[in-house]
């Protein structure tokens, strides 16, 4: 089996001489924490009280939808019990012994916030509540969210329910990555069939942004007495991606406004090194080795404020011929810090055929070779 070498080579991408202070900037919105992020890199570009606890309201549903689409089978029918949608709250109205989809939970909860969508979620896959809620703060740790602990998969008040602006923009960069999760928030209104038979219903998308912020794609609103107005969005403009968190925001729809205007302002969508110097042996080819190239350029967003990128060439020790120009051969990755922001596939920049192996001769044929000789002679 190959292996691989790794070279680790720390490259400055991009350096200015005054880096972006977050911490310096008034933009006058009404949060009482507020955070703007590069979805790619995860780099901060605002904030304001980002690490202080808050409830969080239905913006809890981010993550019960996150692992319904990544451990669910979405087009399995459940039957739903009294006890799983015995739950107070915004609701996308499902009864007991109605049939539902997971996939159709989803659109419950992204759209019409559904709490007793998120409930019936959690029971189906963890076994219970109290289950589920354990996989929702497991998953919360592998994302990197250290100041958060989840109580309710719907985001109901409770006393040790929490997270902070800075957490929700990590998991929501996290979110938008699943093809799924990003397809069904950035929906205005979604059709679903459920009921005791199944029929058609069309759920209504709770978040306005969609329809007043260009380049809008989610993610989740949220109201509680206790958490006031809660909202995580994302938006997309040339190839760039920016989350912005607001929790207690009573005027959350205009701070998002500016607080996405702000982050395009700030970001690029950037093209990282794609040259590369190295060759590869190849076994049994006419040629020793051959060169190496990037497959396809990788590009990062980075803000005017960041310094540098770190690259690690993760190259195979060797290919066997015949190597056709093309054939991968390693991948670049790409980081700022210790976060992975892109990556490059390695592969071969030429043909090398293989080398002409000497023909096999049977022993039948050698005999007649031998009579041939004794004839000639």
């Amino acid at each position: 089996m190959k292996k691989y070498f790794s070279v680790i080579l720390c490259i400055v991408i991009i350096a200015v001489s005054c880096p972006l202070s977050v911490s310096s900037v008034s933009l006058g919105i009404s949060a009482s924490s507020a955070v703007v992020m590069v979805a790619d890199t995860g780099e901060v570009l605002y904030e304001h009280n980002a690490h202080a606890q808050r409830s969080m309201a239905s913006t809890t549903k981010i993550m019960t939808a996150l692992l319904a689409l990544e451990n669910a089978d979405l087009k399995k029918e459940i039957t739903v019990s009294e006890k799983e949608v015995a739950v107070e709250g915004t609701s996308m109205g499902l009864l007991p012994d109605d049939k539902v989809t997971f996939e159709g939970l989803v659109y419950g909860m992204l759209l019409q916030s559904g709490n007793d969508a998120a409930n019936v979620t959690a029971v189906e896959l963890g076994g219970s509540v109290e289950n589920f809620v354990k996989l929702m703060n497991e998953r919360a740790s592998e994302i990197g969210m250290s100041n958060t602990n989840f109580v309710t998969p719907s985001g109901l008040d409770a006393s040790e329910h929490y997270s902070t602006a800075y957490d929700m923009a990590l998991l929501a960069c996290e979110a938008i990555k699943n093809p799924d999760f990003r397809s069904i928030s950035s929906q205005k209104q979604a059709v679903v069939y459920y009921g005791n038979p199944p029929y058609r219903r069309t759920l209504t998308n709770h978040n306005k942004l969609l329809s007043y912020y260009n380049g809008c794609i989610g993610v989740k609103t949220g109201f509680t007495k206790k958490s006031g107005r809660c909202l995580v969005s994302a938006a997309e403009r040339d190839s760039v991606t920016v989350v912005a968190v607001t929790l207690n925001a009573p005027n959350d729809w205009n701070d998002h406004k500016i607080l996405l205007d702000y982050g395009f302002e700030k970001t690029k969508n950037r093209q990282l090194s794609d040259e590369i110097t190295y060759s590869i042996p190849v076994v049994g080819g006419k040629a020793k080795s051959v060169k190496l190239a990037v497959q396809e350029k990788a590009f990062v967003d980075v803000s005017e404020g960041m310094d540098g990128i770190s690259t690690e060439y993760l190259i195979d020790s060797f290919l066997y011929a015949p190597v056709k120009k093309g054939d991968a051969a390693g991948r670049i990755v790409y980081y700022l810090g210790s976060r992975k922001v892109s990556e490059s596939i390695i592969v071969a920049d030429g043909n090398v055929s293989s080398v002409d192996l000497p023909k096999k001769i049977s022993v039948c044929q050698k005999l007649l070779n031998f009579l041939k000789s004794i004839f000639k002679n």
